[in-house]
């Protein structure tokens, strides 16, 4: 489980880069941190990584120095946010699109081979997270990408077996049963739908 001082330190890379992000035409950008002792390195900096990051950070229990670093750099946030909003709402939609395919991706992915892909979901569904915060940065989603990620959703209902929430119980409030049901379910896979175990 990513912990506090990892969702915070991503952030506050990102803080460090924002700008010349928000201002070139690239969804991967690098940043310049280490995260905490023994966790993962960080991720390029994207904006649905960031936005992931946001609404982790938003759920998970602190302390009183916690909260004031959280309220800080959400706040920073929120201030780069309305600064560039043009350029964030530009970046959002080129990020939706990218994210769109990658998602559309998987899901045929696990379609031709369930077995391998199932056990994957836990780890992808991010991009699908991903995709529903960045749809409400994005102003107007296109209405072909609406079209297409409904479908993809439709597919995602009739394939999930619907459960408890799938990720670490500590970020669950940022990410409620709507609209975020595909975290209540995992994958069938090819020997749970041949009526094995």
């Amino acid at each position: 489980m990513k912990s506090f001082e990892y969702d915070l330190g991503y952030l506050q890379a990102v803080m460090e880069v924002i700008e010349d992000y928000l201002l070139v035409d690239e969804l991967f950008w690098p940043i310049n941190a280490s995260p905490p002792e023994g966790e993962p390195a960080f991720p390029q900096l994207t904006l649905g990584g960031m936005l992931l990051a946001e609404a982790r950070l938003k759920a998970l229990p602190v302390n009183r120095s916690q909260e004031e670093q959280r309220l800080h750099i959400l706040s920073e946030l929120e201030r780069a946010r309305a600064k560039w909003r043009v350029n964030w709402e530009k970046k959002a939609q080129h990020s939706l699109s990218v994210r769109l395919r990658m998602w559309a991706d998987f899901l045929e992915e696990y379609r031709s081979n369930p077995q391998d892909n199932a056990g994957r979901y836990r780890y992808e569904v991010r991009l699908r997270v991903m995709l529903e915060l960045l749809s409400r940065e994005c102003g107007e989603v296109v209405p072909a990408e609406r079209e297409s990620l409904a479908g993809l959703d439709l597919y995602l209902r009739g394939e999930l077996e619907m459960g408890g929430f799938i990720w670490e119980p500590e970020v669950q409030s940022s990410f409620p049963r709507e609209p975020f049901w595909y975290l209540y379910g995992l994958l069938h896979s090819a020997s749970w739908r041949g009526g094995g175990h």
